[in-house]
Parts: structure tokens; sequence; C-alpha cells
């Protein structure tokens, strides 16, 4: 069995300070996990702010490189790969759509920009049919999005277009990080839903790097709960949340599930229940 992505004992440390008051921040410390080239899944990254879940996802997308440690796509170093090489192969999905996009560009540009420079299109042509392709994957077409800026778009439709964006360049593998919370609550299930159906329609494989519990449930296979840096639990998504054994995971359990949250929580449990009997995560 042939390994999509491996991290081997990553970590990351930033410096902070001036000259003479330098500190030394480890955001990342020797997180290990692979991902396999033959089973398709949505691995979550689960944290609070400055877990180092977000510094992880960097590494992955080879925006930081690693202080130590080893990340290997397709058994190959990322930092080996062309840039151009790579970003055909991992894609990112941001957390503020807003922020994703020049709010001064027509979103098709982008779209045919990454169907040309990493989707293997050649010409306008070719382009605008691998757009059409990848906006009528998440429920949007060409038509709806042709000719239109940033700000025309709501919230929801434009984290579907980023995420087209992602899937113009058929990518092996998407990060997506807090792809769901600049979304309007009622949307973000649609949204989870939609990675889901990327897993099983399309074969793709998904780092969800998210702080929120009821999705990670309800969607991922597996996942990985970090603490300042220092994974503390993993393994099946439905085993961990449901009898977390670290302190610290069950700690962010039961900070997160507020009333609303845990109701969100026990939906997803019973949607998750139901949808897969007798299945294992």
């Amino acid at each position: 069995m042939s390994a999509l992505l491996e991290l081997d004992r990553v970590s990351k440390t930033f410096s902070r300070g001036g000259l003479f008051s330098s500190q030394r921040v480890e955001a990342v410390k020797e997180v290990s996990f692979a991902l396999q080239a033959d089973k398709p899944e949505i691995f979550t990254v689960i944290g609070e702010s400055g877990s180092g879940k977000s510094t992880l996802a960097r590494m992955v997308l080879g925006i930081h490189a690693p202080s130590s440690g080893q990340i290997r796509l397709a058994g190959r170093d990322v930092a080996a790969y062309e840039r151009q090489a790579f970003m055909a192969e991992v894609q990112p999905i941001f957390q503020n759509p807003f922020e994703a996009f020049n709010p001064l560009k027509q979103l098709d540009r982008y779209l045919f920009m990454t169907a040309e420079r990493f989707g293997g299109a050649s010409g306008r042509t070719a382009a605008e049919g691998q757009a059409d392709e990848a906006l009528r994957q998440v429920g949007l077409s060409l038509a709806e999005i042709a000719g239109r800026f940033p700000h025309e778009l709501s919230g929801g439709q434009l984290q579907r277009a980023a995420i087209a964006r992602a899937l113009v360049a058929k990518p092996r593998l998407i990060v997506a990080d807090e792809p769901v919370s600049m979304v309007d609550a009622s949307l973000r299930m649609s949204i989870v839903n939609l990675f889901g159906r990327l897993r099983d329609q399309l074969g793709l494989s998904i780092i969800y790097i998210t702080h929120d519990l009821a999705t990670a449930y309800y969607i991922s296979d597996r996942l990985i709960i970090m603490q300042k840096g220092v994974v503390v639990e993993q393994g099946p998504a439905r085993a961990v949340l449901s009898a977390p054994t670290h302190p610290y995971s069950r700690q962010l359990r039961d900070a997160v599930l507020t009333p609303d949250s845990a109701g969100a929580f026990r939906v997803a449990h019973s949607a998750k229940a139901a949808a897969t009997p007798g299945a294992s995560s």
C-alpha cells in the first residue's frame, strides 16, 4: 500500500522578538501521520487557536518549510517538487473566501488561470470546459459566475467557487483550513457534505482543519487532536470524539459543546449513525 502523503516527525519553530529578546516558539512538535493513495479519506486536524493546526496545514501546502522532520508526497520530499507540479497535486481552500479572491478581478479568471496553469488545459475553450465541470461539482455553473466579481456572490456561493477553483486543477489532495468558519451556520453542513461527496465520487483525500467538533464527527474518517503543537490523541473519528481518553480532548469537547453546539453534535452523531449503519470511520 503506497502513501499519498507522509509526515515523519515534523516540527516547526519560529523565532519571535528582537536581537536581544528573541524567543523560540515551537508551533508544531514531531507530528507524524500518513494518508494512503488507494484509500481516499477526510483526515481532520482539530485544535483551538494556537494549537499549531494551521501551521501544520501551511507546511503540508509548502508555504512553510519544516524546521525538522520530513513531508513526502507520493514518496518524494515536498521540498524537491517544482512549485507548479506540486500545486497540480495539492490544492488549498482557505478560511475566508472573500480574502481568497481579489475583489477587483472577475471570478471566472481565477478558474481559467488554474485550469491552464495546473489543470493541463490548453487554451480558453478547454479552460472554460474544466471550469464549468468543476463548478457543477459544487452546485454552480460557469454561466452563473461568468463576469461576476466576488462581492456579487454570497459567502456560501463564494466558498463553493473557491472549492471549484481547487477542483479545476484535478488534485489528489485538498487542504481545507477552517473552510466553514466564515460561512453562515445554515450553510455549513452543505459545505461539509460536499467534501464527503468529493471524497466518495472523485476519490479525493481532504485534510480538514477545524475547531468544530460537530462537523468533524460528522464527516471525518480519522482525526488528530492538537494541543500546543503536540498531537495528544488520534484515531477513528467516531471512536475518539465519542470517548476521548486524553484530558485535553475531554476538556476541549466539554468546553466547545455549548447547548447549541451539543445539539448539533447529537444531530451529527445521529445523522452519521443513520448514514453508515455498522460502519467504522
